[in-house]
C-alpha cells in the first residue's frame, strides 16, 4: 500500500483494516485533485476552470436511506422513527467488514479536515473516498486545517465513502441497495451505492447535531448568517424558495456562512468552509456572488454545457433540477475567516406562504418563536416541484427535520433559553403572496422584503407601534421605512375580508394540525404560541 502527501504520524487507515489498497493520497490540494479527476476520467472542465461531474443515480439525499446505530449511546436519546431509521451494530459492523474488503487494490483519498470555525467546539473529520472528486468536495466544504496540523492529526469522527459499493438488503439490513448510517458510539459515517456528495455534508450536519446540543448546550442550527458593520449578527432561516440565500447575501454585511451554524454562549460559528449552492437558473444578476465563485477549485454537479462549448447551461435540468456548485468559503469576496460572529441581535424565520395570509414581517414573542421554529412553515407553488399545480404547505421541523437526531423540542427548548440569554428580536418574514393567494394576489416585491429586514437590522422598528393579528398572535408594525404601510397588515390588502379570515382559520388549523405530534413534548410556554382563533376553519 502506497502512501502519498502529507499523513499523519498519529492515526492512519490501517486501524481500521485498510491495508491493501493500491495506492493512498493524504490531503491533496485543490490543484492535484483536479488532475487526478482529470486523469482518472471522473470529470471535466469548465471554460472557468470547474471541475464537472456526474453524481450517478443519486442526485440528491435519500432519506429513506440514511440510518442511526440504535446502541447503548443513542437507544434514549435518538428521537426514532421516520427520519431517524434504527441500524443493529451487528449489521453496521458486518457491512463495514465487506466494504474494507472491497477496497483492495483501490486508489483511496483520504482528506483530514474541521467541522466547526470555533475552535472550542471542532469536530477532527477523516474522510475516506474511492474517487477524488468527492475528495475535492470535502477540500471544499468542511474547514481546512493548516499544513503544520496535518502531521499530528487524530480525528474524532470518519467517513468511508464507497459510491460503487452496493449493499445486499437481504443480508445486510439496509432498504436497498445504497445506503448512509452514522454510528455515535464507533464515530463512523459509512456511505455506499450512491455519489451524491451531500450525503457526507448531510451526515456530518446530523453528527453536530446530536454531539452539540446533547453533549456541549449548543444549538445547532440549519440556516445562513450574517455580520454587521458594527458587529451585529444576523440569522436566516427559511426552507427552499424562500429567499434565504438571496436575502442572507448582502454586500454591506459579509456572511458568516450560508447554511448550517452553532450558537454557544458567546459566539455563532459556521459549521462549514465553503458553500454547496443550488445552480439551476443561475445568472449573474440574480446571484452574482455564486456566479463569480465558479471558478478553478469550484465543484459543480450534474450540469451540462451549452452544446459545442465548456460553458454551463445553468437552465438545462436533463439530469436533474438539483444542479449545484461547492466551493470553498473564500471564493466569496465579503466571507468572514475564519467564520464565526457574535451572538445573534435578529433572527429572521423566512416563510413564503402562497395563500397571503401572514404579514411581510411581524414581530414574534419568545413562545411564537419556538412554536414557529418547530413547525418550519413555507408553502411550495406551481413550478418549484413537478407535480405540483397549486400551492402545498409544507412544515419541516426547525427549518431542518431531515437532519435532527434529537426530538424537535429539545432545539426549541434551547432556542428559547438562547432568546433570553441574549434579548435577541426574531422577525417572521413572509416572502410570498400579498393580496390574496397564489394567483389571485401577488408576490410581495424583493426589495419591500430587504427594506423590511433592513429597518429590523438598523433598529428602526424598535420605537414604533405594533398590533396584533388576532389568528396568529404575531405583532405587526404600524409603519416600516422605505415600504408602503397599507400592504403591512395582509387584511387590509384583500379585497374580500370575510375571505381572508377564512384563509387565515385554515393555515392556522393545518398549523395545529402538524403540531399534535410534537405536542406532547412541548413545554407550556411552546403551546401557548400558537394560533389562538381556529372558529369558522
Amino acid at each position: 500500500m502506497q502512501q502519498h502527501g502529507v499523513k499523519s504520524n498519529q492515526s492512519g487507515i490501517e486501524e481500521l483494516g485498510i491495508k491493501h489498497a493500491a495506492n493512498v493520497y493524504w490531503n491533496l490540494p485543490a490543484a492535484e485533485l483536479v488532475e487526478h479527476a482529470l486523469d482518472n476520467k471522473e470529470a471535466v472542465l469548465s471554460e472557468t476552470g470547474a471541475l464537472m461531474f456526474d453524481t450517478g443515480k443519486f442526485t440528491g439525499r435519500s432519506p429513506k436511506d440514511r440510518f442511526i446505530v440504535k446502541d447503548a449511546e443513542t437507544e434514549n436519546s435518538v428521537w426514532w422513527g421516520d427520519i431517524n431509521i434504527a441500524f443493529s451494530p451487528e449489521k453496521f459492523d458486518a457491512l463495514m467488514e465487506k466494504m474494507i474488503a472491497s477496497l483492495g487494490e483501490k486508489n483511496l483519498y483520504v482528506r483530514d479536515a474541521y467541522a466547526g470555525a470555533d475552535k472550542n467546539y471542532q469536530l477532527k473529520l477523516r474522510v475516506i473516498n474511492t474517487n477524488a472528486c468527492s475528495n475535492l468536495f470535502c477540500h471544499n466544504m468542511f474547514i481546512r486545517p493548516e499544513q503544520t496540523e496535518f502531521e499530528s492529526f487524530d480525528p474524532t469522527f470518519t467517513i468511508l465513502q464507497i459510491p460503487e459499493f452496493m449493499a445486499d438488503p437481504e443480508v445486510d439490513g439496509t432498504r436497498q441497495g445504497n445506503f448512509a448510517i452514522i454510528n455515535f458510539t464507533k464515530k463512523m459515517i459509512l456511505i455506499g451505492g450512491t455519489g451524491y456528495t451531500g450525503e457526507m455534508k448531510k451526515g456530518i450536519f446530523s453528527v453536530l447535531n446530536y454531539i452539540l446540543p446533547h453533549k456541549k448546550n449548543v444549538l445547532s442550527m440549519h440556516c445562513s448568517a450574517n455580520i454587521g458593520q458594527d458587529g451585529d449578527t444576523a440569522i436566516f432561516f427559511g426552507l427552499s424558495g424562500t429567499g434565504k440565500t438571496t436575502l442572507s447575501a448582502d454586500p454591506n454585511r459579509p456572511l458568516i456562512g450560508d447554511d448550517e451554524h452553532g450558537w454557544t454562549s458567546d459566539s455563532v460559528f459556521n459549521f462549514e468552509g465553503g458553500c454547496y449552492a443550488k445552480v439551476i437558473d443561475l445568472t449573474e444578476e440574480k446571484e452574482p456572488q455564486i456566479f463569480n465563485a465558479i471558478r478553478f477549485g469550484a465543484l459543480l454537479e450534474n450540469t451540462r454545457f451549452h452544446k459545442g462549448t465548456r460553458k454551463v447551461d445553468y437552465l438545462n435540468s436533463e439530469v436533474t433540477e438539483n444542479t449545484r456548485v461547492a466551493y470553498p468559503i473564500y471564493h466569496i469576496d465579503n466571507a468572514v475567516e475564519p467564520s464565526v460572529g457574535g451572538v445573534p441581535k435578529n433572527i429572521f424565520f423566512l416563510t413564503c406562504d402562497a395563500y397571503g395570509v401572514l404579514p411581510p414581517i411581524s414581530k414574534l414573542e419568545k413562545g411564537q418563536a419556538m412554536y414557529h421554529f418547530i413547525s418550519g412553515y413555507t408553502a411550495k407553488v406551481a413550478g418549484t416541484e413537478v407535480g405540483i399545480t397549486e400551492p402545498q404547505r409544507t412544515f419541516s421541523a426547525c427549518f431542518g427535520a431531515a437532519f435532527l437526531p434529537l426530538h424537535p423540542t429539545k432545539y426549541a427548548e434551547m432556542l428559547g433559553k438562547k432568546m433570553e440569554e441574549s434579548n435577541v428580536n426574531v422577525w417572521l418574514i413572509n416572502t410570498g403572496w400579498s393580496g390574496g393567494g397564489y394567483g389571485v394576489g401577488s408576490r410581495m416585491k424583493l426589495s419591500y422584503t430587504r427594506a423590511m429586514i433592513t429597518a429590523a437590522l438598523e433598529g428602526k422598528l424598535n420605537d414604533v407601534k405594533f398590533e396584533e393579528q388576532p389568528i396568529f398572535g404575531v405583532k405587526i408594525p404600524n409603519e416600516c421605512p422605505n415600504v408602503p404601510t397599507e400592504i403591512l397588515n395582509p387584511k387590509n390588502t384583500w379585497e374580500n375580508k370575510e375571505e381572508y379570515d377564512a384563509t387565515a382559520n385554515k393555515l392556522a388549523t393545518a398549523f395545529v394540525s402538524n403540531f399534535e405530534k410534537y405536542a406532547e413534548y412541548a413545554n407550556d410556554e411552546i403551546m401557548a404560541g400558537a394560533p389562538k382563533a381556529m372558529a369558522n376553519s
